[in-house]
């Protein structure tokens, strides 16, 4: 995985934030005022953070009630550009695994994982990583690799392994909810190839803010075209909007979308100046809450691609 440098007086002063948190948590307990959060010793589960909610789902489904897991950010967060806390830490050195994505997503989760006494787990490791094709980053991998259910089978069998590794116990059953899992997704990957089967060719345009759907798009059969590549925080360019909404005039998509976490005002300006209707939002980067259209991985995927489906096939504007 990737890892960026910071500045040294910013990891000062996480190192000072931290120091405080830890002395805290240590007066809390010799004055007998109850903590935050259970301590990791009053539950014998596994326990296991992730960086993301779409993980944290697939370790649950994995790990069944044999695990305890905790995602670092929450539900709608966007996790490109997150600013993690000294609680961030304070939680992942309690862990008995760590499971990240890779592929240089979570930068902010590297510049202080060396610092994290916990076993680490990437699940990305083992897919065929698809490259940034524009922007600062062309060349370096796209990675959002869990929106292809194909390769979302490759992260479930790297969860299977590092839970049976951490606890040999369960193994027999992180094996089988695993295998259970990855059948799962080759069912969503046929629907998925069907569904899009039913988009006349001429539509299979998926027209989005973020590049994020590299995988699904290679898996569906579908053309790409974005404002802007991987970075939430980037913004679209004159150029790059210029770009797509030539893109939607000679494709003629009937849909263009955006993301569930980042704004959609340049997409918007898209859809106006081409005629298109705006649809969405996609989910990626993160699950919703319980209540919300898409509380776990499977969610997301259906959801996602049925949101697609629906906006290309529609009646033209």
């Amino acid at each position: 995985m990737r890892k960026f440098g910071m500045p040294n007086f910013r990891f000062r002063i996480y190192e000072r934030l931290l120091v405080v948190a830890l002395a805290t948590a240590a007066v809390a307990a010799c004055s007998g005022e109850p903590a935050a959060a259970p301590a990791p010793s009053a539950d014998d589960r596994l326990h296991v953070v992730t960086t993301f909610t779409v993980l944290a789902d697939m370790v649950a489904e994995v790990g069944g009630d044999r695990v305890r897991v905790e995602s670092i950010t929450k539900a709608g967060a966007e996790i490109h550009g997150y600013e993690p806390t000294p609680a961030d830490l304070v939680r992942a050195q309690g862990a008995d695994l760590v499971v990240d994505n890779g592929l240089g997503l979570e930068a902010w989760f590297a510049r202080f994982l060396d610092d994290v006494d916990a076993p680490h787990v990437t699940v990305s490791d083992g897919i065929d990583p698809q490259p940034i094709t524009s922007g600062e980053a062309a060349g370096h991998p796209n990675p959002h690799a869990w929106m292809s259910p194909t390769a979302g089978q490759t992260y479930i069998a790297n969860i299977a392994d590092a839970l049976a590794t951490a606890d040999p116990a369960g193994a027999p059953l992180y094996r089988a909810n695993a295998a259970a899992y990855r059948e799962q997704l080759a069912g969503l990957a046929r629907e998925l190839a069907d569904a899009v089967a039913t988009v006349p060719e001429r539509a299979r345009l998926l027209v989005t803010c973020e590049g994020a759907f590299t995988y699904l798009a290679r898996d569906a059969g579908l053309r790409e075209a974005y404002l802007w590549p991987v970075n939430a925080e980037s913004q679209a360019t004159p150029r790059s909007t210029v770009a797509v909404v030539d893109a939607v005039r000679q494709g003629r998509p009937r849909a263009v979308f955006c993301e569930s976490t980042v704004p959609d005002v340049a997409q918007r300006q898209v859809a106006r100046e081409t005629g298109t209707h705006l649809a969405g939002p996609l989910y990626v980067d993160s699950l919703s809450g319980p209540g919300g259209p898409v509380p776990t991985y499977l969610d997301l995927l259906r959801h996602t691609t049925t949101t697609i489906v629906a906006g290309l096939t529609q009646e033209e504007p």
